[in-house]
């Protein structure tokens, strides 16, 4: 199930992604965010042409982040892959949705692009096992983790250079039920294609990330973690655009100011 958050006549609201008989997808929209308030209907029906798609989800708290968890990732930044999962963290100020302007900020002089998969936690979690980490999840949606390389370099540590306002888009949408095995992750710029993985060639896995993570810090529902990008990364100018796609998930697409 697709779930969006979408803005329409001056409101927004949460809706389930449809198939009409007629082949143009609608928006079944919801009571109220399904997180919380499930997924009882309104009635009302919004066609997906007449509403604009916003970040599926505003972590209540933090973002989590995991970095160099692709080995042709890890080498192409000049190092090995982490024996355990490599954490930061990005303020949720940095979200934003499809089709918002990422920002290149006028300290870096190289922004780049991060495909990844982002995984939605559902429920309170704290020293999660590995095993039972499909019970806080509430679903999987698409990331860029936006870097400024050059910030990171110079810092020695990664806060400024990942936590610039719109350095990190989510989106289109959360899928409640994905597989992870059979899917695959593109980024392109311009129409070019810069990387390409399945999501099986990750280090750490969705469920071993989040028992990691959870052992940490307490992860609150609408927490989102993103999972590593692979090998491709690169730099965007502005009037440039990147697109991020999971299959089984949608496009991630946002424009670069």
């Amino acid at each position: 199930m697709k779930i969006a958050r979408f803005s329409h006549n001056g409101a927004i609201n949460f809706g389930i992604l449809d198939d009409s008989e007629g082949g143009a997808t609608e928006l079944v929209v919801l009571n109220g965010d399904p997180m919380f308030a499930g997924f009882d209907t309104t009635g009302e029906r919004v066609p997906l042409a007449q509403a604009t798609l916003l970040a599926p989800v505003i972590p209540r708290s933090k973002v989590v982040a995991v970095g160099k968890n692709y080995r042709d990732h890890a080498a192409e930044m000049g190092g090995e892959a982490p024996a355990e999962p490599l954490l930061f963290l990005k303020p949720n100020t940095a979200v934003i949705g499809p089709g918002d302007r990422i920002v290149r900020p006028p300290q870096s002089n190289r922004v780049d692009y991060e495909g990844e998969l982002a995984i939605v936690i559902g429920s309170i979690a704290k020293n999660v096992a590995a095993a039972d980490a499909s019970s806080v999840i509430f679903g999987y949606t698409i990331a860029n983790d936006v870097t400024a390389r050059d910030l990171q370099k110079s810092d020695g540590q990664w806060a400024r250079a990942k936590g610039f306002d719109t350095f990190c888009p989510l989106g289109p949408v959360i899928e409640t039920e994905f597989d992870l095995a059979a899917a695959n992750l593109e980024t392109r710029l311009n129409g070019v294609l810069k990387q390409s993985a399945p999501l099986t060639d990750m280090i750490h896995s969705v469920a071993d990330i989040v028992a990691y993570a959870s052992a940490v810090f307490t992860l609150l529902p609408g927490d989102v973690i993103l999972t590593g990008t692979p090998a491709g990364i690169g730099f965007m100018e502005a009037g440039d655009t990147v697109e991020v796609e999971i299959s089984g998930i949608g496009v991630l697409s946002n424009p670069v100011l």
